[in-house]
């Protein structure tokens, strides 16, 4: 199949897109989840370390069994089919929120004891 000369401008332009967003990614140094196309596998909690050309250099860790492993691994570009990174995360169950004590009083959650008094 041909590409017509838009086709390969658009793909040219998305990857730009891609480098500059990995770029970010790589300054900011948070962990991130990858993904790479061509194994068909998620590199999890991954720090991009650099970008130099179309080789994106990544370090992460492996929990096998009996010890941690830590890996440093570089990946082309186009290998590169998705990446995540975690905006937050909030505990399950029934856990009390912390307040500060110089939260002013209206701003306070109120007392929620399943009878309904006060302490």
């Amino acid at each position: 199949m041909l590409f017509t000369l838009s086709e390969e401008l658009k793909a040219q332009g998305k990857e730009l897109m891609l480098n500059r967003k990995i770029y970010q990614l790589c300054c900011d140094g948070r962990e991130v989840w990858i993904y790479l196309r061509d194994q068909q596998r998620w590199i999890e909690r991954a720090r991009i370390l650099d970008i130099e050309g179309d080789l994106v250099t990544v370090r992460y860790e492996l929990d096998e069994d009996d010890e941690i492993c830590s890996w440093e691994e570089m990946i082309r570009l186009e290998s590169i089919g998705s990446i995540q990174q975690k905006l937050a995360a909030v505990p399950k169950g029934d856990v009390e929120p912390l307040v500060s004590e110089d939260c002013p009083e209206a701003e306070q959650l109120g007392n929620s004891q399943p009878d309904g008094g006060d302490a």
